[in-house]
């Protein structure tokens, strides 16, 4: 289970440190084989742990490569997803094609999201969450059956 948010600099060679407090559960869960794909909603990445990732491509191999909308998702998740491995001092490589899309820089943040971190440009993720909090203050938002019964 991935949680908080990280501030982390990539390398020169656009490599991520994963901090400490997950790198154990990493290896013992998926022998630190991660998979990293772009979000399609927003300008950040996914990095999935590998028994993670496998589920969602089981979930897109159902997809028809008919139906344009399905083949599109299959076509931007599949295409862009990289596998990697940390290495061992934690880090992981993420490839230009995937640290264009997000826009990062040296500066970025991992975030965990439960069954995956999210990747983002430490600018963007700021301007990102102002945002969210923004939106919420506003209460410009559906609210949904699952938040209507959402309380801390």
């Amino acid at each position: 289970m991935f949680r908080g948010a990280n501030a982390i600099n990539l390398d020169t060679k656009g490599r991520l440190a994963i901090p400490t407090k997950y790198r154990q559960s990493l290896l013992d869960d998926c022998d630190g084989q991660l998979v990293c794909t772009i979000d399609t909603t927003q300008s950040c990445l996914l990095l999935y742990p590998l028994p993670e990732w496998e589920e969602i491509e089981l979930k897109l191999s159902k997809f028809s490569s008919t139906i344009p909308a399905e083949r599109r998702m299959q076509r931007l998740l599949l295409g862009y997803a990289t596998e990697g491995e940390m290495d061992k001092s934690g880090r992981i490589l993420v490839p230009t094609p995937l640290r264009a899309h997000a826009h990062l820089s040296k500066e970025v943040m991992l975030v965990g999201q439960l069954n995956r971190f999210e990747i983002w440009d430490a600018q963007e993720w700021a301007d990102q969450i102002e945002l969210d909090m923004d939106t919420e203050r506003k209460g410009e938002f559906e609210l949904t059956e699952r938040l209507q019964d959402f309380s801390l």
